[in-house]
């Protein structure tokens, strides 16, 4: 009998490696627009709005991106505890010492 690779434990380290994908990605959003914003900062808030006609959809970006990493954080440890419950299911399932 062969004996492949634990696909529940591999699953929940893809898992954790898309969370944290996710975290990266959005962090990065998040610095650029806050990088963006203080390069403007000398002058009011209200007046670049209005240079840039910045909307309401481009402000709450980083509302938006703020709720990807908490999504990314939670997906990061659901795919740890996967992988856990899997490595401790491996030992119980398989005799290894018979």
């Amino acid at each position: 009998m062969q004996i492949s690779g634990n696909t529940a434990f591999y699953a929940g380290l893809s898992t954790v490696q898309t969370g944290q994908n996710r975290v990266d990605q959005a962090a990065s959003q998040i610095a650029s627009t806050t990088i963006e914003r203080s390069v403007t900062s000398q002058s009011s808030e209200v007046q670049v709005d209005r240079l840039r006609s910045v909307d309401r959809s481009q402000q709450s970006d980083v509302a938006s991106n703020m709720v990807e990493m908490a999504q990314g954080k939670f997906q990061v440890d659901l795919g740890v505890k996967v992988a856990k419950a899997s490595d401790e299911m491996l030992g119980t399932l398989i005799d290894t010492f018979a």
